[in-house]
């Protein structure tokens, strides 16, 4: 009886798999074959078998898994959350793939201690240590996180170009509370209430750093707060003689063009002399643009040895910003430069690998000001922060000192069921989100339907609900306003219609938060097109035809396109081949030009390569755009990407209404408690940044 008891106490007996090579990479090949693993990861398994032969199967599943983990946002492999849930490892089937034999890794890892492993990885010839930095090797172990070696030398560069700014002091104007009370003269009231002008605090703590970071959602007036920011700047570097070089920049074509058009009013209402008007900038560029893109290349005309000429940076939509980009990016900027990032925490986070600003606004709610930056903000702003709720800094959190949340939303006020359902949904209060669709907003839809082909879904669509419009608005607008057959081919009438037609499609959007299946964008995209092509709205559902709004999803510098960017396919004419001959028809597509002229561009759809049909978009593609009624779909099965950032950042895409299509009850509830937790010691690595060198990008 006690052999038999010992027999139980011994740990698991390691699986074949990890005792052989050849065993290994054979699993690995089933899991890509399962779709759990992607090719990818497994050939860089392979690829490390063949660096070092003698490679213990641990190290190679360990590369395969850091691989697809970075394919899921997350910068590196924490060997610790592994063990705990090994399965999330992989792209497992949300409600798993029972007709599988292959070995899961829960099954492989089980016989595998913390220690063990990571003893594995540091005895290997394929792995150095986070502090080694003669040795060249293809993974990076720091503590219990593994990294793909670029990605750690990112993470690092990152970290330390941060943290020198983080220490550095700017000079602030002598009059610098004057000014302050100059641009922000009246305290916000919201609800009858005065509120604290985070604003003026946001201005007043991005004035005295290198570094600053201003978060909040939407309607808290991020655009507000920068434009008088830069005045604030601008002005007495204007006295001096000396202009400040300013650039503005965004991930994405369509959030620049978004930036660009509402900063052109702000600037023109700035209570400011008119020469300081003018050297701020109104034109946003895409960051893609800003570095100098090289083409076929991951590498950017600007960079450490040829800087940007600038002198204050701000990038708008911080939270699409993936680590790579902003290791590139802090790399080009100028030492003495100052770097502002502007966005909304909560929202998705890139889809590229890292969660950039959710990192580092982690503690911006809670505010963790020290006693000396509260004495100065307090005495600088004209505000008491006694009662703003903060939780008190202790000197430790110099990244607190440069961050401010803006708070008050003055477009989603008390009276918003849109805010009351987003502030939920980003508490993580499943029962009280629930609750808001039934409190009688005139602005929240919510629909549940009853199968596949509840034909509800379709009036939803077309027709919208109450004021909300569906599609059919803009294609019975495209219909209705045509300029006439004879119309000359200059007359300003076409630009006219087309922009019109363009308007229209805005005032709705639906969203999916998923591509595949019934309930996804490609499945979504052609039943849209079928619906209005039978109300005899659309003249085909495939291929071009007039009226096909159409999604660029790749950057295309040749024709000045920019991933985002959304544009309808119309008929318009072409000069006649003969004199007094009506002109002919030629389909092209219109696209708004991302100069914030308002004027649009017509191209023919030989010309596009990388677009598709966006009657339906992912909630990832819909970030730094807004629609009027903005609807969003959920599917009938749970999913990975199912989380309250994605859900919050459906829902704050709307302007005025919002529409939740449930497929399945509960999927919503379930979401709504789930959370983004992307893997990285970003973080880390700035709270040790005083042992760290500078260090260039590998």
């Amino acid at each position: 009886m006690s052999e038999q008891l010992s027999l139980l106490d011994q740990p698991p007996a390691p699986m074949p798999e990890l005792q052989n090579a050849a065993s290994l990479l054979a699993l690995l090949d089933a899991w890509v074959e399962h779709g759990w693993l992607r090719a990818l990861d497994r050939a860089l398994a392979g690829f490390c078998l063949e660096l070092d032969g003698n490679s213990s199967p641990l190290v190679l599943l360990s590369a395969a898994l850091v691989s697809h983990q970075l394919g899921h946002g997350h910068v590196c492999l924490d060997l610790a959350v592994t063990l705990a849930s090994p399965d999330f490892a992989l792209s497992l089937p949300p409600e798993g793939d029972e007709g599988s034999r292959a070995r899961l890794p829960s099954e492989l890892l089980a016989s595998v201690e913390l220690a063990d492993w990571r003893a594995a990885l540091a005895g290997s010839a394929l792995v150095a240590s986070g502090g080694d930095d003669g040795i060249e090797a293809p993974l990076v172990l720091h503590g219990e996180r593994l990294y793909l070696r670029r990605y750690w030398n990112y993470e690092r560069a990152v970290a330390t170009a941060i943290g020198m700014r983080l220490d550095d002091i700017q000079t602030v104007p002598v009059d610098l509370s004057q000014a302050l009370q100059r641009l922000f003269p009246a305290p916000p009231v919201i609800d009858g209430q005065r509120q604290i002008d985070w604003q003026k605090l946001a201005c007043a703590l991005a004035a005295r750093g290198s570094f600053s970071l201003i978060t909040g959602g939407p309607g808290t007036g991020k655009t507000t707060t920068v434009v008088r920011l830069l005045a604030l700047l601008q002005e007495p570097a204007l006295t001096a003689g000396q202009p400040l070089r300013i650039r503005l920049a965004a991930p994405t074509g369509k959030a620049a063009a978004r930036l660009t058009e509402s900063i052109g009013g702000q600037v023109a209402s700035l209570p400011v002399a008119e020469a300081v008007k003018q050297e701020i900038p109104s034109e946003v560029t895409t960051l893609h643009r800003l570095l100098g893109s090289r083409p076929d290349s991951r590498h950017f005309r600007h960079h450490a040895g040829n800087p940007l000429a600038l002198d204050v940076l701000v990038v708008d939509e911080a939270s699409m910003i993936d680590l790579e980009m902003m290791a590139c990016l802090l790399d080009a900027l100028p030492r003495h430069a100052r770097l502002i990032l502007l966005g909304d925490k909560d929202q998705l986070a890139s889809v590229e690998a890292g969660g950039l600003l959710g990192d580092l606004c982690r503690d911006a709610e809670g505010g963790f000001y020290d006693s000396q930056t509260r004495a100065w903000l307090e005495e600088v702003g004209g505000e008491c922060l006694a009662e703003a709720g903060l939780q008190p800094g202790d000197g430790r959190q110099p990244l607190a000192q440069r961050t401010v949340m803006l708070r008050h939303s003055r477009r989603f006020g008390s009276a918003s069921g849109i805010g009351r359902l987003a502030r939920a949904v980003n508490a993580r209060a499943a029962t009280q989100a629930r609750e808001v669709f039934g409190d009688g907003f005139a602005d929240l839809n919510l629909l549940r339907l009853r199968g596949e082909q509840d034909g509800a879904l379709e009036r939803l669509l077309l027709d919208g609900f109450g004021e909300a419009r569906g599609y059919a608005h803009y294609l019975q607008k495209l219909h209705a306003t045509r300029p006439d057959a004879n119309c000359p081919v200059e007359d300003s009438a076409w630009q006219t219609w087309a922009a019109g037609v363009l308007e229209a499609f805005d005032s709705f959007q639906l969203l999916c938060a998923v591509r595949r299946g019934p309930w996804g964008v490609e499945g979504l995209n052609p039943r849209i097109a079928g619906m209005l092509q039978r109300r005899g709205l659309l003249e085909a559902d495939s291929g071009w035809y007039e009226g096909r709004p159409v999604l660029v999803v790749r950057n295309d510098y040749s024709l000045g396109l920019m991933n985002g960017d959304i544009g309808i396919a119309l008929r318009l004419p072409e000069p006649a081949e003969a004199p007094g001959a009506a002109p002919n028809q030629v389909l092209r597509v219109a696209f708004p030009r991302n100069d914030g002229s308002g004027t649009l561009r017509f191209i023919l759809p030989s010309r596009l390569n990388a677009v598709e049909t966006v009657f339906a978009m992912t909630v990832h593609k819909s970030q730094g755009s807004e629609f009027a009624h903005t609807a969003l779909i959920l599917p009938d099965t749970l999913n990975p990407v199912l989380t309250k950032e994605l859900l919050y950042t459906g829902i704050t895409r709307a302007r005025h209404w919002f529409s939740l299509i449930e497929t399945r009850p509960g999927i919503f509830d379930e979401a709504v408690q789930r959370q983004v937790a992307r893997r990285s010691g970003l973080m880390d690595g700035l709270s040790q940044r005083a042992e760290a060198a500078v260090w260039t990008i590998g």
